[in-house]
C-alpha cells in the first residue's frame, strides 16, 4: 500500500467518524436560508455568533479578535511546533502577523489603476475596486476596514441572512497524525455599505474587457452576500476557543518536495462572496446625496478632484443633472484653458479669448490633431492630456443633451466637440438642428449657429481634402446668412472671416479679389469689436491653410502688410 492511499484512508476514517464527534449540546433552528437547504437544517447558534463577530471584527480592524476567531491563526498556536507558553503581551506579535496574512489578499483591490479623466472618488487614499477578480476575491476583501471604519469611510452593516450545516470539516494536528473532523456551518452575512460615494466598484454585470480603447462599466455596490465557514467542536483539540471560522487555508509545506500541499483545513466549501447577490446603487437610492456632492464638486480647488467626485455621483446615476452640467462645464472650460496655453496669446476681453480658443481647438482638428488623439495612458504621459478631456467630455455632454435638448448652449458646446474630435456627421448634423430649432427673431443666437454651421463644413472638407467638395459652397452661404443676422461686431468678422476660409477649397480659390474683399471687411470689423488685439487680427490671418494661400499670390499683400505691421 502506497503512503497516498494509507492517507486517503485516514481521510475518510476521519469523515465517517466526525459525526459522532464533538456534537454540539444543542441545536435551534437558524434563520431561513438563502440557498435551498440540505437535508442538514440545523445551525448552532453559537457558529452564527463567531461569523458575524469575526467579520465585524475585519470591519472594524480589531486584530485581538480576529486572531481569536480565526482558524488558521488558532491552528499555529495549537501544534507542537507552537509555544504555547507566551504570555498575552508576548503574543501581540502574532495578532500582527495573522492579520497580515489575512489582509494580505486585499492589496490588489487598493491598487489605484484609474487614468485621466476616468478617476472615482476617493480621489486619494483607498478606493476598493475588485475588477475582475470579484467571483475569486477572498471573503474578508468585502468587509476589510478601510470599508468598515469610519473615519476614513463611512461603514457598513453586517446581517445574518441564512445559515446550513455543510459536511463536516477536518484537518490533522500534525504530518501523518490522525484526522480529526468537526461539524461544520455555514453561515450568510450580507453586507450593506452606507454611502454610495466610497463604497466599493466593480464592473458591472455582463462586461467584457474587449479592446482596451472600450470604457468598461463600473458601478458601485449597495450591497451583497458573503459566506463564511464556521467549525465547532475545537476545544477538545486543543483550541481556545470551540468555535473558528475558516477563512484561508493554513501555510504549509509539502512533507517530500513534488508533493501536492496538503489543504488545513479540507472543507467542502470555502468563505467567499456570492457574485450574484450584489444589489447596485441606484439613482432612486440617495438622490439628496447625489446632489449635495455635485455641489461639493464644485467647489474642489482642484480639476483631479473635480471629475473624480463627479464620476462617482455618474456611476450611480448616469443621467444626474448637476453632476453632468458640473462635469461638463468644467471641462470645457480647461479645454479651452490648455487651447490658450498652446497659442500663448494674452487676451483680456473674456469673449474675444473664448473666440480664439474655440477657434484654436477647430484649426487643429483639420490639422496634425496630436494633441486631440493622444491621450495619457496611450502617450505615457504624467498628466492628463487635452485628448483625455475631449474624450470625457463628448459622453458627458451627450447624455446631458439627450436629456435636456432645451439647454442650447451644452448643444452648441456638443457640435464643437464633435468637430473638434472629427466626428463629421454629428458635427454637421447638431449645428443643422440647431439651425431649424432656433426661432427666426432670436438673430444673435441663430447667426451663431449657422457660423458654427458653416466651421463645421469647412472642417470636413479640410480634413478630407477633397476639392470641389459642396459643402465649401454651403459652408460659404451658412456663413453669409450668418452675416445677415449677426449683430456684434465679433460675429460679423468671424463671418467674414468664415466665408473668407471656405474659398480656400473651392476651385482656385473661388474669386481671389471676393476673397480679399472678405478678409479686408473681416479687419473693418476687427477693429470695431472692444477690447481688440491686434496680435489676435494678426493669429487669425497667418492661421495654417489661410497663410499658404494669402503668400502665394502677391493681391494679397496688402492684407498682409496689416498683420506684419502689428508686429512691428
Amino acid at each position: 500500500m502506497t503512503m497516498t492511499h494509507f492517507r486517503g484512508i485516514l481521510f475518510l476514517s476521519g469523515l465517517l467518524t466526525a459525526g459522532v464527534m464533538n456534537l454540539p449540546d444543542v441545536a435551534i433552528a437558524g434563520p431561513k436560508p438563502s440557498r435551498p437547504a440540505t437535508e442538514h437544517k440545523t445551525a448552532h447558534p453559537t457558529a452564527i455568533d463567531t461569523a458575524l463577530r469575526y467579520a465585524t471584527a475585519l470591519a472594524n480592524g480589531d486584530k485581538l479578535t480576529t486572531w481569536q476567531f480565526d482558524f488558521a491563526c488558532q491552528y499555529k498556536s495549537v501544534t507542537p511546533s507552537s509555544d504555547k507558553a507566551k504570555s498575552s503581551a508576548a503574543q501581540a506579535p502574532s495578532y500582527d502577523e495573522c492579520w497580515k496574512a489575512l489582509t494580505g489578499g486585499h492589496s490588489p483591490f487598493l491598487n489605484r489603476s484609474d487614468v485621466a479623466m476616468d478617476i472615482l472618488w476617493p480621489s486619494t487614499g483607498p478606493l476598493v475596486f475588485y475588477g475582475d477578480m470579484l467571483a475569486s476575491a477572498q471573503a474578508s476583501a468585502f468587509v476589510m476596514d478601510v470599508l468598515g471604519t469610519s473615519p476614513p469611510g463611512t461603514g457598513l452593516d453586517l446581517v445574518v441572512t441564512g445559515s446550513r450545516t455543510i459536511p463536516n470539516g477536518s484537518f490533522r494536528l500534525k504530518p501523518n497524525g490522525t484526522v480529526i473532523g468537526v461539524p461544520a456551518t455555514l453561515v450568510d452575512l450580507t453586507v450593506r455599505y452606507h454611502d454610495p460615494l466610497t463604497s466599493p466598484v466593480a464592473y458591472g454585470p455582463g462586461t467584457a474587457h474587449w479592446t482596451s480603447t472600450i470604457k468598461r462599466e463600473r458601478r458601485a455596490i449597495k450591497s451583497m452576500t458573503t459566506q463564511w465557514i464556521v467549525l465547532s467542536g475545537l476545544r477538545p483539540h486543543g483550541f481556545p476557543r470551540d468555535t473558528a471560522v475558516v477563512h484561508l487555508s493554513v501555510d504549509t509545506k509539502p512533507e517530500t518536495p513534488g508533493m501536492v500541499q496538503e489543504r488545513i483545513p479540507f472543507t467542502t466549501e470555502k468563505s467567499r462572496a456570492l457574485p450574484d447577490s450584489i444589489v447596485w446603487w441606484g439613482p432612486t437610492d440617495q438622490p439628496g446625496t447625489l446632489t449635495a456632492a455635485a455641489a461639493r464638486a464644485a467647489s474642489f480647488p482642484e480639476l483631479r478632484d473635480r471629475v473624480a467626485l463627479l464620476n462617482r455621483i455618474l456611476l450611480i446615476d448616469p443621467q444626474q443633472t448637476e453632476a453632468l452640467t458640473v462635469l461638463t462645464k468644467n471641462l470645457y472650460t480647461v479645454l479651452l484653458q490648455d487651447a490658450a496655453r498652446n497659442h500663448k496669446l494674452l487676451i483680456k476681453d473674456p469673449a474675444l479669448a473664448q473666440t480664439v480658443n474655440e477657434f484654436y481647438w477647430t484649426i487643429a482638428a483639420a490639422s496634425d490633431r496630436l494633441d486631440l488623439s493622444l491621450g495619457m495612458e496611450v502617450g505615457g504621459f504624467s498628466e492628463p492630456t487635452s485628448a483625455d478631456l475631449l474624450y470625457r467630455l463628448l459622453p458627458a455632454l451627450q447624455t446631458l443633451v439627450r436629456t435636456h435638448p432645451e439647454q442650447l448652449e451644452n448643444r452648441f458646446r456638443l457640435g464643437r466637440a464633435y468637430r473638434w474630435n472629427n466626428d463629421q456627421v454629428p458635427m454637421i448634423q447638431t449645428f443643422e438642428a440647431l439651425v431649424n430649432d432656433i426661432p427666426a427673431d432670436r438673430k444673435s443666437l441663430k447667426a451663431e449657429a449657422l457660423l458654427q454651421l458653416a466651421w463645421s463644413r469647412i472642417n470636413k472638407v479640410a480634413w478630407n481634402r477633397i476639392l470641389h467638395d459642396q459643402d465649401s459652397v454651403r459652408a460659404y452661404d451658412d456663413a453669409k446668412a450668418s452675416l445677415e443676422l449677426a449683430e456684434r461686431p465679433l460675429d460679423k468678422f468671424l463671418a467674414e472671416y468664415a466665408m473668407a476660409y471656405s474659398m480656400i477649397f473651392m476651385p482656385n480659390y473661388g474669386d481671389k479679389g471676393q476673397m480679399l474683399h472678405h478678409l479686408t471687411e473681416a479687419k473693418h470689423w476687427f477693429d470695431d469689436i472692444p477690447g481688440k488685439d491686434d496680435e489676435v487680427w494678426r493669429y487669425f490671418l497667418h492661421s495654417s491653410l489661410l497663410k499658404a494661400v494669402l503668400d502665394a499670390d502677391p493681391m494679397f499683400q496688402p492684407i498682409l502688410a496689416t498683420a506684419e505691421n502689428y508686429k512691428e
